[in-house]
């Protein structure tokens, strides 16, 4: 492989789209957070120290899944063998300590998080994911965890923790949808997930339950004027409908590509969210 296809393979591993999500995330918490102090310097900082420590858990996960991949994901770069293990082991290293660095340079609360959040990552991967449903927890709770980072970058983490809420359960839906997507190769590796083991019926009850949790959470802002009318138009014209669309479709159909589907869904629905907050502050 030439050295422009083994960068591409380095990039790729780390999943580029979800750290680009990621700095937007931080940057946005960190606006929807400010007391009038914001300083571009640390949340510039703490956004790359973020998107460091989620790349890393990308790689580390990904380290652990080589046999699970083979049969869900054969193209990505470590069961394709564009990266060796050892290679992705060092990158992990380097990206780890390098949002350590970054994160201890804005304050003690943003570094905290950072080493949280990377132990967390580290342990889902090893043991956690196995486990039904905690793995879901563990990882939408990190999602959530990145909006009262970026609120901790600006030294005022209690202003993110509506935002962070609604990312948590908006992910813990995710996190189900992707594990009903990937069910085959999980069986297979002998992973028991909620889906491998309740079945697909159960699983979209759960999903049921929760957004009928966020979109009820979604509206109670708005009456207590903790937002504005920018962000009631957004919730209700984009947000909310989305959700229900995904709630029908995911009855209609199961398979693999509409599950993936609404993956992504899911996915830009939390940056629509994320702009109502932003407009709607």
């Amino acid at each position: 492989m030439n050295i422009l296809g083994k960068i591409k393979a380095y990039i790729e591993i780390t999943r580029p789209i979800n750290i680009m999500l990621t700095i937007a995330v931080v940057i946005g918490a960190a606006i929807i957070s400010d007391t009038g102090e914001f300083d571009w310097e640390d949340v510039f900082y703490a956004s790359l120290a973020a998107a460091f420590a989620v790349a890393a858990g990308n790689i580390i996960n990904d380290l652990f899944d080589i046999g699970i991949d083979i049969i869900n994901c054969p193209s990505r770069p470590l069961p394709s063998k564009r990266i060796k293990p050892i290679g992705a082991k060092i990158f992990y290293l380097i990206l780890i300590h390098a949002s350590f660095v970054l994160s201890g340079s804005v304050n003690v609360a943003v570094f905290i998080i950072v080493v949280i959040a990377t132990n967390l990552l580290f342990l889902y991967s090893y043991k956690f994911k196995r486990i039904p449903l905690l793995g879901n927890f563990i990882i939408a709770s990190l999602t959530g965890l990145v909006f009262i980072y970026g609120g901790a970058a600006v030294n005022n983490m209690n202003a993110a923790v509506i935002p962070a809420l609604f990312a948590f359960l908006i992910n813990f839906i995710r996190e189900i949808i992707k594990d009903m997507e990937d069910v085959r190769g999980d069986e297979a590796a002998g992973i028991k997930t909620f889906p491998a083991k309740y079945g697909f019926k159960s699983s979209k009850r759960v999903v049921l339950f929760l957004s009928f949790i966020l979109i009820f959470s979604t509206i109670i802002p708005f009456f207590y004027e903790l937002y504005q009318i920018e962000y009631f138009i957004l919730v209700m014209v984009i947000v909310n409908p989305a959700i229900i669309y995904m709630i029908k479709s995911l009855y209609k159909n199961d398979s693999v590509q509409n599950l993936h589907k609404m993956s992504w869904l899911l996915k830009i629905n939390m940056v629509i969210g994320l702009a109502a907050i932003v407009l709607g502050r």
